[in-house]
């Protein structure tokens, strides 16, 4: 008899730009690879050194306006024109073959995963202060005093939907805030519906008598 797969965790990120979600979400993958990170589609241009399938599935807005149509998206958005989404289809086969998922996403694509799939695992990750927020956008040196103040004011909105998530980490100190993180994730792979299925035989032999 084949033995029964427990189903992946679908965990969902959200943060702030600047908060360090990227980095976080890099580390752990390369330290876990029973998580999967879902590439999603774009109708944006390819950019220099990006590579289809890797970086994303870049695709035609007719091409992607028919995949709205067909509800193959778990959530997708429209930024400045152009449209960003996650494959529901991937995301639901990868789970069921027992993986888990991590989806990078603002709080409003979260908001659109928890209505089709109530049981992801929400993570918001903040940055210790104001001060050092404005900090980190200012030292990555890529942006315009403008762009800075700008994101700035989108992280107060952001961060007012922090408690629709189910955890926090003040990603302050980067080690033990990526250890915070990796405690979520294990935490999840030791709830009882997932270690009765992976241990079923186990716990058969030790309820029937040594």
């Amino acid at each position: 008899m084949a033995q029964a797969v427990e189903k992946g965790t679908l965990f969902v990120v959200s943060a702030p730009s600047g908060a360090g979600k990227t980095s976080l979400v890099t580390a752990l993958l390369e330290d876990d690879r029973q998580i999967g990170v879902s590439v999603s589609h774009t109708t944006r241009g390819k950019r220099t050194g990006e590579q289809d399938g890797v970086n994303y599935h870049f695709v035609s807005h007719e091409t992607f306006e028919a995949m709205i149509r067909d509800n193959e998206f778990l959530e997708y958005a429209d930024v400045f024109g152009n449209y960003y989404g996650t494959s529901q289809v991937w995301v639901e086969q990868t789970l069921s073959a027992g993986r888990d998922v991590i989806l990078e996403i603002d709080w409003q694509g979260a908001a659109q995963v928890r209505r089709l799939m109530p049981d992801c695992v929400g993570i918001f990750i903040v940055p210790p202060s104001p001060e050092v927020l404005k900090a980190r956008l200012v030292g990555r040196g890529t942006d315009a005093p403008e762009v800075v103040a700008r994101r700035l004011k989108e992280a107060g909105e952001e961060c007012s939907h922090a408690l629709e998530f189910d955890y926090l980490v003040v990603n302050d100190v980067f080690d033990t805030a990526l250890g915070q993180l990796k405690a979520i994730v294990e935490s999840q792979r030791l709830r009882i519906a997932s270690q009765q299925v992976r241990h079923s035989e186990l716990l058969r032999r030790l309820t029937s008598g040594v």
